[in-house]
């Protein structure tokens, strides 16, 4: 655990300066940049110089950068007038929202056809990869285009935009989680098939276990380790594909914010999202490393 800490502290200081040196890379004066599409003022100017010591050596200025980030001082918009972190944390809520609706819908979509398919004729195994090869094939604003033509704008049973009520999220959770459902769903079928042929199957069927019942108590199990190690891997895939499905569906969001802070160039909300996505990333893979432990007791 001492070293995955390492490694996640390393993940992020590595995240911290890669945004910070994109800062010093991008063409143009810095205070500039800062100020993105924002109020330009010299009061503005000089209230930057001295917030980000753009007058000291460039070296003393990152010791600086990191350590406020060290105290959580993400920085001012200078876009919106308003503190990074007030800015984030007003929206991460609608964002954490979708994601985790997503997931949830990736999850139980994939494991409901490689229960169902895996071990099962070729005909029903062929049509159920032929899906999941779609829905990996097909970006998810492709997908959410799709589903905002068909189920709001033909048949009007979700709403077209915004974020009120359950309804507003079942399309945007299933344009980001199908994709992962593809991918996942092959992943754990193609587990549950090795498991079904390992020694302990043929054991099971001798003692009468039926086939659903292996499958569902023994080899998901299994299967679960290739399964869990692509988490990480769609949580990146959730916290990009966030920023489209929310502009596409109009919900609100980092999404919403992120998208924003490019196109107005607000470097300092454009650096504390790449930050804050680095922090779930590392959450996320620790959690795991933790999971693999209990889901197979060997790894201890």
């Amino acid at each position: 655990m001492i070293k995955r800490l390492g490694t996640g502290l390393a993940v992020l200081w590595a995240a911290a300066t890669a945004s910070y040196v994109a800062l010093l890379l991008a063409p143009g004066d810095t205070v500039d940049i800062l100020v993105g599409e924002g109020p330009d003022t010299p009061e503005i100017r000089a209230r930057i110089i001295a917030e980000w010591g753009l007058d000291r050596p460039e070296i003393v200025q990152y010791l600086s950068y990191l350590w406020r980030l060290l105290h959580g001082d993400l920085g001012r918009s200078y876009q919106q007038q308003r503190g990074v972190g007030e800015i984030l944390s007003t929206q991460l809520w609608p964002t954490a929202e979708l994601t985790l609706a997503a997931a949830v819908t990736g999850v139980a979509v994939a494991a409901i056809i490689a229960v169902t398919t895996a071990g099962r004729g070729r005909w029903l195994r062929g049509a159920a990869s032929a899906a999941e090869l779609v829905s990996v094939s097909v970006p998810p604003f492709l997908i959410g285009i799709v589903l905002l033509s068909v189920f709001s704008f033909t048949f009007g049973w979700f709403p077209v935009s915004g974020a009120q009520g359950s309804s507003a999220l079942v399309l945007p959770a299933l344009a980001l989680g199908l994709p992962i459902a593809g991918v996942l769903g092959q992943v754990l079928r193609g587990g549950i098939e090795r498991a079904l042929e390992q020694p302990f199957a043929v054991t099971a069927r001798a003692r009468g276990l039926t086939e659903r019942a292996l499958v569902v108590r023994h080899a998901v199990r299994h299967a679960l380790i290739p399964a869990v190690t692509l988490a990480g891997w769609f949580t990146g895939t959730l916290l990009g594909g966030a920023v489209i499905t929310e502009v596409l569906f109009g919900r609100p969001g980092l999404g919403q914010v992120a998208m924003q802070a490019v196109t107005g160039r607000d470097m300092p909300v454009v650096m504390a999202v790449v930050l804050l996505s680095a922090v779930v990333y590392v959450v996320l893979s620790t959690l795991l490393d933790l999971a693999y432990r209990v889901i197979d007791p060997r790894i201890r």
